[in-house]
Order: C-alpha cells, then sequence, then structure tokens
C-alpha cells in the first residue's frame, strides 16, 4: 500500500555558534542576563539585585552562545563520569553468577518467592513475583537479609491489583507458572536465573536472559566481603570483592559524594524477541522512537535543570518516567522499572546500523533472523520493582500503567484553553495592559501567568510591595472577565529570620538536612536556601494548608500554582541539584531524587483542592516530574529555544510523555531563549493551538512577544490560530474526560491507532487527537478517509497527497466516520462560552460516531455529585442521533446545537428533526455539490435532549 504524504514546510533558521571560556575562579553568573561577574562586583546588565547572582564556584565555564547560551555538557555527567553506571557498564552478556533455589521456593495463590544466589560472592536475594489483573506481571528482587532497609518507591502505585498465580510444572530445572489468559505462562530457570513470558509457542519477553543481573549489597566499608545470610560451606568458593574507584566516595567536578551506604547499583536487562521499535522514558530532546546506544552514553532519567537543552541527545533533562514500550505488528508491552534513583538505560537491536537495502537482502536471502531488542535498566540504588505490562493492544497498555499510577488529573476546562506567559510581567500596570491588548485584539485567553520577579524578593507566597501592591483588586479586574491567573511558587525557600514560611518550616524541622545533620542550604533564586523535605507527609500537609486564602496574602480563588525549578535546581550543587548525600529521615537524596518534583505538586495540588473545600479542581504546572504526576496536573519541556529544530521536537517530546500517562504537556510557544522571527512565532502558534498545553512563554531577556507585536499580517494568523484552539475545547475537554477515565493519551503517535501499519511505527512530525483529528507536519499516513477541516476536501487513504501548505493554513484533518463537536462562537475566555451552542462536524464514511462531553467546567462535581452530560452521537442509514451515554447523570445546560455540518453527504430532498417529546419538524438546510457539504442550519435542541435527524 502505497503512503499518502502531507507536505509542511519547516524552513530552518541559521545558527552560529560562538565558544567563550572564562578563567578557574569564584565567579557569579546571572541567569536573567548571562553576565558573569566576580563577587566583589556582583552586578549584571539587567541591574539585577546580588540575590539574583548565582554563585558558580570553582567551575570552569565554557559557554556556547547561539544568541545566548547553550548547555554546557561539561557541567552535566557521561556514563563513564558516574561510577555505578561505568561499573555496571562494564559487565558483559554472558553466562549470569544467579541462580534459584529451587527448594527455598514458596507459593501463593497470588505470589511466589524463592532465594537467589551469587554464585561469585554467596550472597543471597529474594525473589518475590506476582501476577496483577489486567495481564501484568510484577518481578522484586531484594536482598535477603540486607544490613540495613533498602529504598521501596512509596506513593507512586495507586493500587496492586493482585489475581491467582497457579503451579504448572516443576523440576530440578526450573518452574512454570501460569498467568491466566491465552495460555500464558512465566518460566523460571534456575540454573541461570532467567525468566522468560510466553504465550502458547511464542517468546514474549525474558529477563536476565543475557546474564546482565547485578545486585551491589550492601556492606562496610573494611569488609572484602559480606556474606549473607550464613558463611559459604567448606567447599564454596567465593571471589574477593574488589574495591573499585567510586565505590565509596566520587568527586564530580568540585563536589564530592560522600556515599557513606557504599556501593548499591541494581541492573537488570530484558530481551524482546520481535521488536524493532521500542519509546517512552522521557524526558529526553529525542525522537519518539528510541535510538540504540551502542558506542554512546545510555538514556538517563535524573532530574535536572538543564540550561537551553540540546537536542537528538540521550542527556537527562527536567522529569523521569521510567517507562518504556515495545511494539510491533502483533502485540505492544510496556516495561515500569519503580525506581527514583539516577537510572540509565541501554537499547540494543540487532537490526540496528543495518541500511533499507541490507534489510531488503535479508528478505532476499530469505534470513530468518528475528528482530530483537534488548533493553538494560541500571539504577544507583533501591531494589530491582519492575511492572511487566503484556498488553497485547497499545490501549491495553496504557490502562495497566494507568491502573498501577492512576490517570490524568481532569484539568478544569480554562486550562485548556490559552496560557500568556513571560518572564516576567512588571507590574499590575502591565498585567493590565496586556489583558487589555487581548481584547483590543480580539485574541481569547483564559491565563495569564506571573514569574519569580512577581514576589517580594523572591519569597514565595508573597508579593512585591511596590509593583504588585493589591494583588487582590489585580485578581478581581481578571475574574470580572471570568478570566484566571497562575502565580509561581517554587519549592527553594528563602533563608531570611523575617520570612514566615522559612520560620516555620525550619521551627518544624521540615527541611532536608546535609550529611552532618544541619539543614541543607544551596543556592537559587533567592540566594542562600533552604530545600523543604516533601517526602515527609507532615511537611505535603503543611505546604498544602499554606495555600489557604488567609495564608496566601492577597490570593483568590482565580489564582493558580506553577512548581519551577522541583527537580530541585541547586545552583552551585554538583550537576545544578542537590548533593546526593544529603538526607531525607532515614534515607539519602540518591534514593529519592526523582520523586522530589512529583511530591511538590502532589503537595501544591492538594493545597488547591483544599483552599476549596475539597470542590473545586486544582491546576498546577511542574518542570519536574515522575510516574504517577499525571495524577497531578501538567507538564512542559523545559527551557527551549527560538529555533525550527525545538518547534519541532516538541511534538515527539509530548508524544512520549503521552505515551506514559501524562496528557497535558506542552512547550514554550515561541521558545523560552531567543527571538523568533515572526514565521517561526506564527508556526509555534499554530502548532501549539494543537497540543494539549497550550502556553506562550518568554526568557526576561528577550523583546516582548504579545500577538499583536508582529504587525497586522502576522496578529491576524496568531489569532485564528487561537480562536482554532477555542472552537476545538469541546472536544479537547471531551479527550480529557476520557483520558482521566481509561489512562489513554490525548495526543498520540499514529502507530497507536493503526498498530499493524509498519509505515507508522518511527513517524514523529504529526500526531492525532484523541482517533479523529490529525496534525500534519511533513509526511502524513492517512490512511482510511480524512477531511480537510478548513476547507473540508475529502481525501481517501492509499495513496500519495501533496498538499501545499500556505502561512495562513494549519494541515489538521477529520478522520471519516467520526463526530466532533466545536463551538464556534468564540469569546474572550472559555468561561465566557459556557452556554454558547454547539457546532456538530460530521465526516461521513458510510457511518459516524462521535461524543459530546460537558460539566460545569472547574468541580469536582461531575464526579461527587454525577453532574455531567454525556451524549453518544451516531450517523447511521442517514439518520443523526444522540443517545445519553450515562443516565445516571445529570445537568442541567441552556447550550444547544445550532448548526450541523455533515461532510462526504449527498444532498437529501428534505431534513426533519424528531425529538424525545415525538414532535417532527422540517429544518432548512444548504448544500454545497463540489465539496459534497451539507449544512444544517439551526436545528435547535438543547445539547442534553435526545433527539434524531432523519435525511430523506
Amino acid at each position: 500500500m502505497a503512503k499518502p504524504f502531507v507536505t509542511f514546510s519547516i524552513r530552518r533558521a541559521p545558527l552560529s555558534v560562538l565558544t567563550v571560556a572564562s578563567g578557574f575562579s569564584a565567579l557569579f553568573f546571572c541567569k536573567a542576563c548571562f553576565t558573569v561577574s566576580d563577587p566583589g562586583s556582583v552586578s549584571c546588565k539587567c541591574d539585577c539585585s546580588p540575590t539574583r547572582m548565582a554563585p558558580v564556584v570553582m567551575l570552569w565555564l565554557a559557554l556556547c552562545l547561539s544568541g545566548t547560551l547553550a548547555v554546557d555538557r561539561g557541567n552535566f555527567k557521561t556514563c563513564d563520569q558516574s561510577a555505578f553506571c561505568k561499573r555496571q557498564r562494564a559487565l558483559q552478556p554472558g553466562q549470569s553468577p544467579y541462580r534459584a533455589l529451587l527448594d527455598t521456593m514458596e507459593l501463593t495463590h497470588t505470589k511466589l518467592t524463592l532465594q537467589l544466589i551469587n554464585d561469585n560472592n554467596k550472597v543471597r536475594l529474594l525473589l518475590e513475583l506476582y501476577r496483577l489483573q489486567g495481564n501484568m506481571t510484577r518481578v522484586k528482587i531484594n536482598e535477603l537479609k540486607p544490613l540495613k532497609p533498602r529504598y521501596e518507591v512509596p506513593d507512586v502505585l495507586v493500587q496492586q491489583p493482585l489475581t491467582d498465580l497457579s503451579l504448572l510444572s516443576q523440576d530440578e530445572n526450573g518452574v512454570v507458572l501460569s498467568l491466566g489468559g491465552e495460555a500464558q505462562r512465566v518460566i523460571l530457570s534456575a540454573r541461570p536465573f532467567r525468566l522468560d513470558i510466553m504465550e502458547g509457542h511464542e517468546l514474549l519477553m525474558s529477563l536476565n536472559s543475557r546474564g546482565l543481573l547485578a545486585f551491589e549489597h550492601l556492606r562496610t566499608l573494611f569488609s572484602l566481603f559480606v556474606i549473607l545470610p550464613s558463611q559459604p560451606k567448606a567447599d564454596d568458593k567465593v571471589e574477593e570483592e574488589k574495591d573499585e574507584e567510586g565505590m565509596w566516595e566520587e568527586t564530580f567536578k568540585s563536589h564530592t559524594d560522600t556515599k557513606p551506604n557504599g556501593p548499591s547499583a541494581v541492573s537488570l536487562d530484558f530481551s524482546l524477541p520481535g521488536v524493532e521499535h521500542v519509546y517512552g522514558i522521557p524526558e529526553h530532546a529525542e525522537t519518539l522512537k528510541l535510538k540504540t546506544t551502542d558506542g554512546g552514553d545510555p538514556y538517563r532519567l535524573y532530574n535536572l535543570d538543564v540550561f537551553q537543552y540540546e537536542l537528538f541527545n540521550p542527556m537527562a533533562l527536567y522529569g523521569a518516567v521510567p517507562v518504556m514500550l515495545a511494539h510491533n505488528a502483533q502485540r505492544t508491552t510496556g516495561i515500569f522499572w519503580l525506581n527514583a534513583a539516577e537510572t540509565w538505560v541501554d537499547i540494543s537491536s540487532n537490526t540496528a546500523g543495518k541500511t533499507v537495502f541490507g534489510k531488503m537482502l535479508d528478505y532476499v536471502q530469505g534470513s530468518n533472523e528475528t528482530p530483537q531488542t534488548d533493553v538494560r535498566w541500571i539504577s544507583e540504588s533501591g531494589i530491582i520493582d519492575v511492572f511487566i505490562m503484556l498488553g497485547p493492544t497499545p490501549y491495553d497498555v496504557f490502562s495497566q500503567y494507568a491502573s498501577l499510577t492512576g490517570t490524568q488529573a481532569f484539568p478544569p476546562l480554562a486550562g485548556l484553553a490559552y496560557h500568556q506567559c513571560r518572564w516576567n510581567y512588571n507590574d499590575q500596570e502591565d498585567v493590565q495592559a496586556v489583558d487589555a491588548g487581548f481584547d483590543q485584539h480580539d485574541i481569547p485567553y483564559d491565563f495569564i501567568w506571573l514569574d519569580i520577579e512577581h514576589t517580594d524578593g523572591k519569597r514565595y507566597f508573597t508579593w512585591d510591595p511596590h509593583k504588585f501592591a493589591t494583588p487582590k483588586d489585580m485578581l478581581q479586574g481578571l475574574l470580572e472577565k471570568k478570566r484566571k491567573m497562575v502565580a509561581i511558587v517554587d519549592p527553594h525557600i528563602k533563608i531570611d529570620s523575617e520570612y514566615k514560611i522559612h520560620t516555620e518550616i525550619r521551627s518544624q524541622g521540615f527541611y532536608i538536612k546535609n550529611k552532618d545533620g544541619g539543614d541543607y542550604e544551596g543556592w537559587c533564586w533567592p540566594g542562600n536556601a533552604g530545600y523543604p523535605d516533601f517526602t515527609k507527609p507532615e511537611m505535603r500537609a503543611w505546604w498544602a494548608s499554606m495555600f489557604a486564602y488567609d495564608q496566601y496574602e492577597g490570593s483568590m480563588e482565580n489564582l493558580y500554582t506553577w512548581n519551577d525549578m522541583n527537580e530541585p535546581s541547586v545552583f552551585n550543587g554538583p550537576e545544578v541539584t542537590m548533593h546526593k548525600d544529603a538526607v531525607h529521615g532515614p534515607w539519602e537524596h540518591r534514593d529519592v531524587h526523582n520523586l522530589y518534583g512529583f511530591y511538590v505538586q502532589a503537595a501544591t495540588a492538594e493545597g488547591l483542592i483544599q483552599r476549596s473545600g475539597g470542590v473545586e479542581r486544582p491546576f498546577v504546572l511542574t518542570r519536574a516530574f515522575f510516574a504517577g504526576s499525571q495524577r497531578y496536573g501538567a507538564v512542559w519541556t523545559g527551557d527551549n529555544a527560538a529555533e525550527w529544530d525545538h518547534l519541532k521536537i516538541s511534538i515527539p517530546m509530548c508524544l512520549s510523555l503521552s505515551l506514559v500517562g501524562i496528557s497535558l504537556c506542552g512547550a514554550d510557544v515561541g521558545g523560552f531563549f531567543k527571538t523568533p522571527n515572526s514565521e517561526l512565532l506564527v508556526r509555534w502558534y499554530q502548532t501549539g493551538a494543537y497540543q494539549p498545553f497550550f502556553r506562550a512563554h518568554a526568557h526576561l531577556d528577550t523583546p516582548r512577544r504579545e500577538p499583536w507585536l508582529f504587525g497586522p499580517d502576522n496578529t491576524a494568523l496568531i489569532r485564528e490560530a487561537v480562536r482554532q484552539r477555542y472552537a476545538l475545547l469541546p472536544y479537547w475537554y471531551q479527550l480529557f474526560y476520557h483520558a482521566h477515565r481509561t489512562g489513554h493519551p490525548v495526543m498520540r503517535p499514529l502507530w497507536v491507532e493503526y498498530p499493524q501499519d509498519a509505515a507508522t511505527f518511527a513517524m514523529d512530525d504529526q500526531f492525532l487527537l484523541g482517533e479523529s483529528a490529525a496534525l500534519a507536519h511533513n509526511a502524513s499516513n492517512l490512511t482510511f478517509v480524512w477531511f480537510d477541516v478548513h476547507t473540508f476536501q475529502k481525501h481517501n487513504g492509499a495513496q500519495d497527497l501533496y498538499i501545499p501548505v500556505t502561512m495562513s493554513s494549519i494541515p489538521v484533518f477529520q478522520r471519516g466516520g467520526s463526530i466532533i463537536p466545536r463551538k464556534l462562537r468564540v469569546r474572550r475566555s472559555s468561561a465566557c462560552m459556557e452556554h454558547d451552542p454547539y457546532t456538530l462536524f460530521v465526516a461521513l464514511s458510510q457511518r459516524a460516531e462521535g461524543e459530546l462531553y460537558l460539566d460545569d467546567g472547574h468541580t469536582f462535581n461531575f464526579d461527587t455529585k454525577g453532574e455531567f452530560i454525556h451524549r453518544k452521537l451516531s450517523f447511521s442509514n442517514n439518520i443523526l442521533s444522540s443517545s445519553n451515554l450515562a443516565p445516571a447523570a445529570h445537568l442541567s445546560t441552556m447550550s444547544w446545537i445550532e448548526r450541523i455540518l455533515i461532510l462526504g453527504a449527498s444532498k437529501p430532498s428534505k431534513v426533519t428533526l424528531k425529538t424525545a417529546g415525538g414532535q417532527d419538524s422540517q429544518l432548512e438546510f444548504e448544500f454545497d455539490a463540489s465539496m459534497s457539504v451539507l449544512t444544517i442550519r439551526k436545528p435547535g435542541m438543547n445539547v442534553g435532549e435526545d433527539w434524531s435527524v432523519v435525511l430523506k
């Protein structure tokens, strides 16, 4: 079958690079204007106060400039510079030293346990294997008797749905267990230890088939080796364990990690026969399909504040979700590695590097080599705790993962509208002027955002007494226009004895501790700062209480929150983050690092819920995240740049997040760093309007870029893109309702909907919204029938299409066989459109189906009181009908259907409306024969009622 294409030209901006190096000394660096100065003259060209200047102590600064700074790779570790990664990666595939001690096996109806022994050092491990509901298997491996407890990740799992596990057979070589389903079973081989998951005669996945299981047991510094749980027998040979560099202390640049617990890394390999395409493990500025890592660094999962990140690089970024999906035309599977420590993921493939010609030659020569992808996970500490999701469809994997970690939080409708942000809007008058500018230029928006400069000296939960002296007046002015505000609240707390937040955290002992037991302190925006220990439930509860209206002075119900810098970012810390030997109660920071941002967002979301008495849905944006973060709000892709490649990479970055449960994702429209030209800015708005989280943002040092500042022609193009977003809000809202109920992603790669079409497996320059709308950049595989949403031009699948795209057009298509509701009366905010009528777009492919969902748009009443409307829309046999999908639900609405457009229709002789009350009425219609579009005007039905429209 030939592949259809839609052309969409993205021109690349020229790039010039200048490299500058400064000397080796104690320096200060302003992240606002990029000035580097010495401590004696702490100043910069933006005249910020000394507290804005971040210390860069005893570091070489290699600054790659392209209009502004780029990431300095030297500030972040490679695998070779990370002792545990280097140590583990040095292990080569081969015979595993681990074997299963079958005589220790215990089996209940839900759980198998047995001991593993490392024949080299005689250390014993405990294997636990569970069968979970929904076609999942959980495998845990821990030390049998560790010197002290090893960290197991709490709070991420919402449930562990166990189901029956049964023994099929056992002999001296191993055990076979039934996993239920279609002859699914797991084969546990004893020597060497290995797990194979089968379905019938097909091998789905193998664990430790390459012999790379490694588990560094806890030990004391002065022991050559530790024997657990008992001394070896006389005839046992015990290999002496080597004390390798970096096991007990590690230095990176000027920072030393003391490692009081010594080496504690864990590692396990997974083999995926028949698989060439793997996805996920965000966050990386990378293609959707993950690349093999042979000859380079593994993908790194370690939440970091990476300043203007590079593209197509396995370096760690702001968030880490240790979930990988594997897909071929027969099956989708997933691996969820539940570990919050620094993690590296190696990927290799037996087809990597083969050209298309080479693959064709294999086919011609009858090569029967089965493609295989091998994945190895390496974490610095904790235990091995892995969930194997066996699909078999993509949607099964989404549901399986959602059953473990929860679904996407259902955002308030306004959260899906347009957000206007900048570092920083200067004062209340500036906010008022920007707000008025949107009205003047007839561009809708819902949220205006305030960055760190709105506070009193970077003291969060406060307002600058001069620039934002009467915040409630400002918020009330927005509220009267049915608009909202987001203010930043970061988790680094200015150390100031006059600052209530600091004094309360310190008095209650809620700060993270340093290795010596004192409060951990580091540099961030306020200068010297403390870092609350959000791993403590008491700290999270206290933080949530600070969002109460009587605690957060100047706040109102239309003020929401943005958590930035929560990796956590520590300007003078190793890799711009916290020292790993900092202490959270009984645990080191190395154990919990990737959870920090998860906890900050969770506590903030809880605070916004509590302040309303549990009635209002929160909106919280976070930069750092982990598995389960989808339960608490939105994520964005961080500090990108105004470059064409950054616009392009926003698609696979958000697709990767969507595949692992985080649907509410977006990128800074226009790019955070640098200055976009008008074409790039317009194209970014046109793309961002069709991504889930739609926010423009810009750096303090860039020229202002409100949508009306680029000339009337470009203003009109941006206005049209934003208005298209608002018209489609009913569809967006419906998709997020489903994401919240099912865990299915909103923004989807094409292969999710077309899982047997290999041509889609690596496509990441286009995507689907739900199953019915597609945005195409460059190549577009328009399988089946699609309609251009602007021109209504019909395109059949199975052909090559070349569609010119001008500056005024966005290549968006509606799938034939779908019905999408829109609101075409676009007003200044989404709340102003609450009671406006709907237009139904019915795209025919013989039949068509769709849905319409609405509730009050902002409370939990849809869930707690059943206050919503959910309708099924169907077109079949020339009858369009609406029926109730939720008979037990109830909601009164004034919204009605004012227009129906049927694409791909034939001209009827008459159109009749039949209502639930038995009344019939004739409807006016128009028919465009050239485009086969039937328009039915003002049918007038309430959207909550049953009705049918009959074409004759």
